[in-house]
């Protein structure tokens, strides 16, 4: 027997993912890059993710499973506080730059999640510098150093 408020859970965030789609697609059209870029360009990639986000939302609403529910209690918040930290990386990652960013997110998700002072510090440290390494010099990607940076040069 299904529960319609559980259809109802899939589809709500089926709908929301599909606005963030929609977002992500309009920014990434907007984007405009004043030197030449390979024949790509920089919109490829998060138009992609966008129509791909779009497609996986679309089958969300289309066809909700049968086992979704709303998380409650600790979860629920627990779930918040990700989207808090998230929001707050995404407010400072240009002023305090990729690694110094990363490795508060990383250590903040880290002890949401049960993680000893501990491990969740070495990991933040380790993702965030070996993150940083890999975008960098791996796929040469130029990621912000961060204002307080720059104010030290």
């Amino acid at each position: 027997m299904t529960i319609p408020g559980r259809r109802a859970s899939d589809r709500l965030l089926g709908l929301c993912l599909l606005g963030l789609a929609a977002f992500v697609a309009v920014q990434a059209l907007q984007l405009e890059v004043p030197f030449s870029y390979d024949p790509v360009g920089p919109k490829a990639f998060p138009l992609g993710l966008a129509i791909l986000l779009a497609g996986l939302s679309l089958v969300l609403v289309v066809k909700p499973g049968d086992n979704g529910h709303w998380p409650h209690g600790a979860l629920g918040l627990k779930l918040l506080a990700v989207l808090g930290v998230l929001l707050v990386y995404a407010t400072l990652f240009t002023r305090l730059g990729y690694i110094a960013t990363s490795l508060l997110a990383i250590t903040a998700l880290a002890r949401l999640f049960a993680a000893a002072w501990g491990k969740a510090l070495l990991t933040g440290v380790l993702m965030a510098v070996g993150s940083y390494f890999l975008f960098t010099r791996g796929l040469g990607i130029s990621l912000p150093h961060g204002l307080w940076l720059s104010a030290l040069a």
